[in-house]
């Protein structure tokens, strides 16, 4: 028997492999196929490996099937259901820690994040092919002061999006990013995030703020926060962020949910990629402290 389907289901109604495969009268080497090759459906990993999906999955893949059934090629049913599947959390700190939980998570300022942010926007601005950019920065006036980077960066990207709330309160700029308002029940209202997803070059930082900081000193916060340059969870976290612009009725958000729906194009990380950025971190990280 598959290993992933000898597990039993989980105690919070996550389906195995075997169980999905049941669900839509196909075999679990089929699911690991579309898997490989098309990035689709995607699991949530367990710190074991194991797969685990949702009814959502299910529903997903049973459209897909619907649509090949019409005459529709597989890649292009699996783009379509891709593109229609919802955020999950709406939050990128989550959805990161949910897929890839081996990631490590760090206790870091605010300080400390700016940091890391500008030494990211620089090596994409620097290096990436017209990337797809993300940025969540809570409030309007946390963004304003970054105003002229992100105008920079909206100029060699492929698409901009920038989240925060109550962007009336800041000064509107038809040549930058474009705006998303968060709803004030919205996770990311807690989450700072800089996402870069390209061909050549991916980097995402992501964080929430604890709770109890009302007094803190702002740059002197704390979040927990993740940083990866691995593509597959640059490429997850970039998903959610164009889902949450998609729900807010951002009009090219469902056009990049279906580019972002294909798996990244496997590369191996550059080491001298990969110095570059961690060298714009130490100086940025000097300065500010």
């Amino acid at each position: 028997m598959d290993h992933d389907q000898a597990v039993a289901q989980d105690v919070d109604g996550d389906l195995t492999i075997g169980d999905l495969a049941r669900r839509t009268d196909l075999s679990p080497a089929v699911l690991r196929m579309w898997e490989s090759r098309h990035g689709f459906p995607v699991p949530r990993r367990l710190a074991s490996g194991h797969r685990r999906y949702t009814e959502g999955d299910v529903d997903l893949v049973r459209q897909v099937l619907r649509r090949k059934d019409a005459g529709v090629r597989l890649e292009v049913a699996i783009a379509e259901a891709a593109a229609t599947r919802t955020p999950g959390t709406g939050s990128i700190f989550a959805e990161l820690r949910r897929r890839h939980p081996t990631l490590a998570v760090h206790r870091l300022r605010k300080s400390t994040l700016i940091a890391l942010s500008w030494a990211i926007e620089d090596e994409c601005c620097a290096v990436a092919d017209r990337p797809v950019l993300f940025g969540a920065f809570q409030r309007a006036d946390f963004y304003d002061p970054s105003a002229p980077r992100w105008r920079e960066l909206s100029r060699v990207a492929r698409s901009a999006i920038v989240f925060a709330e109550d962007w009336e309160a800041s000064t509107a700029d038809e040549r930058g990013p474009v705006r998303v308002t968060l709803d004030a029940d919205a996770p990311m209202l807690r989450e700072w995030a800089v996402v870069c997803d390209a061909l050549d070059s991916t980097a995402c930082l992501t964080a929430w703020e604890l709770p109890g900081q009302a007094d803190v000193p702002d740059r002197q916060r704390t979040f927990e926060a993740i940083w990866t340059v691995d593509p597959v969870a640059v490429r997850d976290a970039a998903r959610v962020a164009a889902g949450v612009a998609a729900e807010a009725g951002i009009a090219a958000a469902p056009g990049l949910l279906y580019d972002l729906a294909d798996s990244p194009a496997p590369r191996a990380t550059s080491p001298a990629g990969v110095t570059a950025l961690f060298n714009r971190v130490v100086a940025y990280v000097d300065r500010l402290a």
